[in-house]
């Protein structure tokens, strides 16, 4: 009742695209399908080639006969992983700083176009190092996961904003779900499906170019899609403030303004430490994505499952479809009951105990096995993504919109260096465990 005035007083500009986008949400007061849609296609596009390679990563490195030993495999391995996240950590602040000077939209295209590019390009690697370079360079370049954030929390109204960013991490842990899938189901292609693809064919002499090839696809068609996507960076001649920042960044469920006004990022505490919590537990995300696929498909000499690419596919399609699920009929009542804050400790506790069973979990076999491992994968990345929800939430409401592609972008920095840190950790650790 008390935001009727409120919304009055707004001053629109005529060539604003940040006005327009905000005339359109009072006209339209109704939850927006397309923008959901949206939002899922972008961030899709650009996590699955982070996580599309870890369940052939093990068998590419092999065939780069880069590893003097089989138990040196996942510690070259690692690198690999490593070097994406890397690149990503150093550009990450540079392309939330442009995204707050030109506009998210143009970065958004930019990152999905490098995409096509160099992860088209990594499928085709033909040794170790065109492996590490073509993934630096999707990690520098394509910065679309900060400013996309940013986007979510001012293409929607105040009161659908929790599911706009909720839409960011359900896309990104389907991603991380769905990418392991088709790398599994699609690596190998000559092997797999014989009558398909021949032997001594181009498929046989680059085996790991399908998945890449089949996601680099996807990302071009939502680069043509983007090019009719709204910019919602406010312009009124010259500053780029919204008319309206903090009432913007109210959350239905928690009426307290909670935005910090011009404030520089590294004094803001409530942006620096959801970013401490974010890094940390994205190490810990990063690392189980790595070493699972790993893990899974090493052979039992070496302490592995023995899973084929389509056995980690399988579980990991198990997950995905129990995560989509979850995030469109059971998270947002569970966030507004609870709030972001307090569903986030809850999961987080509930993970300690869930990672430390996998152990457990290695020593059955057979369908039990099977079983076992899928409920224990989807309890886990539901968790994760309840916990980056809540993060996320935090992160888009404590600043204004001038600075929020900034502050993603220093997020996704903090977050980027734990997660090159992991893959490398996970490959290391494996190393010295075989």
């Amino acid at each position: 009742m008390e935001k009727e005035p409120l919304l009055e007083k707004k001053q629109y500009y005529e060539d604003c695209p940040g006005c327009k986008v905000e005339q359109t949400k009072e006209l339209n007061q109704g939850l927006s399908m397309i923008n959901l849609v949206i939002i899922w296609m972008i961030v899709l596009s650009a996590t699955l080639p982070a996580s599309s390679l870890f369940p052939f990563l093990y068998f590419m490195v092999r065939d780069f006969n880069v590893a003097k030993e089989e138990a040196d495999i996942s510690y070259y391995a690692g690198y690999v992983g490593s070097s994406f996240m890397l690149g990503r950590c150093l550009t990450s602040v540079l392309w939330g700083m442009v995204s707050d000077r030109y506009g998210r939209k143009p970065v958004i295209i930019m990152g999905i176009i490098a995409v096509v590019i160099f992860n088209t390009l990594f499928g085709l690697s033909t040794g170790y190092w065109m492996a590490i370079i073509t993934r630096f360079l999707l990690g520098s370049l394509n910065g679309v996961l900060g400013p996309v954030k940013a986007y979510a929390s001012e293409l929607f109204r105040e009161e659908h904003q929790a599911i706009g960013l909720s839409t960011v991490s359900a896309a990104w842990g389907v991603g991380l779900i769905i990418g392991p899938a088709i790398g599994g189901y699609l690596a190998q292609p000559v092997e797999k499906y014989p009558q398909i693809f021949p032997k001594d064919s181009f498929w046989d002499k680059f085996p790991y170019f399908l998945p890449c090839f089949i996601i680099s696809v996807l990302a071009f068609t939502v680069v043509i899609a983007c090019i009719w996507i709204p910019e919602t960076l406010h312009n009124h001649n010259g500053n780029k403030e919204s008319t309206d920042d903090a009432e913007a960044l109210e959350n239905g469920s928690n009426k307290e303004k909670t935005v910090r006004k011009n404030e520089n990022l590294f004094m803001n505490w409530p942006l620096m430490s959801s970013i401490i919590v974010y890094c940390v537990f994205s190490l810990h995300d990063i690392a189980y994505h790595e070493v699972f696929s790993l893990w899974a498909t090493s052979p039992p000499k070496l302490g592995g499952l023995n899973f084929t690419t389509d056995d980690v596919g399988n579980v990991l399609s198990i997950s995905g479809v129990a995560l989509c699920i979850y995030q469109l009929f059971i998270y947002p009542s569970v966030e507004k009951a609870c709030g972001p804050i307090g569903l986030g400790r809850i999961t987080g506790i509930f993970s300690i105990p869930l990672l430390q069973s996998y152990p457990f979990i290695a020593m059955l076999s057979g369908i039990t096995l099977y079983i076992v491992i899928s409920i224990a994968s989807v309890l886990k990345n539901i968790m994760s993504v309840t916990i980056t929800t809540g993060l996320f939430l935090i992160q888009n409401r404590v600043v204004e919109q001038h600075q929020r592609g900034a502050a993603n972008g220093l997020s996704m920095t903090g977050m980027s260096l734990f997660k090159a840190i992991g893959p490398a950790a996970g490959g290391t650790i494996i190393f010295f465990f075989l």
